[in-house]
């Protein structure tokens, strides 16, 4: 068992930050918060963080480069917006520093760890797509597993209270980006990803629906299994997801063809996946889990990184 440590460092002093801050401190895994960044003095990420005993900076990218430190740090987890991304990793690259990103720009590979980590773990910047894309793509890649998933399209019903500014600022790139992993990452053919914020008052949990076209006639109890397979490894990082139930199939023959106005007529076998969130509550409420989710992908997905490099590390030195 290693007792090396991989330094890290947080971008953004948002919720998002903010819980993945706490999540690593109170992991005993390889991860070491080396600094938060901000751009607002007086936000009470930097404050908490500064508290718990990790370095900050208000002076944002260009602040973190001037701590002394800096070289020390392997990867940075970028937890702001889409278009703060694109500055950021700007700035960044020429350092060799990794990034991990939380927002929805798509600059490196898209990574759902359960499906995809291991081929890219070498990569300099990574996209962790989105809540909707962590919840889901794992399930439609389950599906694919056991058939041609000819569309896949996801609807992923979050509590407004937990949609921050930057999460309403990148609505857009929220469905393209989903929509484009449901194919690269979830094997659909065709995908589309929809999101709704519902202002329920108390605050309802994340829930996601996923529709998968299955060509053909598959073996439904292969896909049942697959599913619940892949939930459970979800669950090993993401303790609040599960089935709300179980997994429900629809038959369409050729004499009783399921119509899609886009493409015409379906026959095969309709998959519908109903899954929820609940969050672990160390910063955010328990119905965030849609940050919740981002936040234990992103940590599982750099403790990934953090033991490949060092076993990397050892057989070279």
């Amino acid at each position: 068992m290693t007792t090396q440590t991989f330094p890290v460092a947080i971008i953004g002093s948002g919720n998002i930050g903010t819980d993945l801050v706490i999540k690593i401190l109170r992991s005993d895994g390889p991860l070491r918060v080396a600094a938060m960044v901000g751009i607002d003095p007086n936000s009470d990420g930097l404050a908490r963080a500064s508290r718990m005993g990790v370095p900050t900076t208000a002076d944002g990218v260009e602040g973190l480069m001037g701590l002394p430190h800096f070289g020390d740090i392997r990867l940075v987890f970028d937890a702001t917006s889409a278009g703060a991304h694109h500055a950021n990793w700007a700035t960044l690259q020429p350092t060799g520093v990794r990034m991990l990103d939380l927002t929805p720009a798509s600059v490196g590979p898209y990574c759902v760890p359960v499906v995809n980590l291991d081929e890219h773990l070498d990569a300099p910047n990574l996209n962790m797509v989105t809540c909707g894309g962590q919840a889901t793509v794992p399930i439609v890649s389950a599906v694919s597993q056991c058939g041609i998933v000819s569309y896949a399209e996801i609807v992923s019903s979050i509590s407004s209270k937990s949609a921050g500014p930057g999460t309403r600022a990148n609505i857009d790139e929220f469905t393209e980006t989903t929509s484009a992993a449901l194919e690269t990452v979830g094997g659909a053919l065709r995908g589309k990803a929809v999101m709704i914020l519902n202002p329920a008052d108390p605050p309802i949990l994340m829930r996601n629906t996923v529709y998968c076209l299955v060509d053909g006639d598959p073996d439904h109890s292969a896909i049942e299994r697959a599913v619940t397979e892949m939930v459970d490894r979800v669950n090993a990082y993401v303790p609040g997801y599960r089935l709300k139930q179980r997994v429900q199939f629809e038959t369409f023959s050729v004499g009783n063809p399921l119509y899609i106005p886009e493409t015409g007529k379906f026959t095969g076998t309709r998959v519908t996946a109903m899954l929820e969130v609940t969050g672990a509550a160390h910063y955010l409420p328990s119905y965030a889990g849609n940050l919740d989710i981002m936040t234990s992908a992103a940590k599982a997905t750099a403790e990934r990184i953090a033991a490949h490099s060092i076993e990397t590390a050892g057989a070279t030195a």
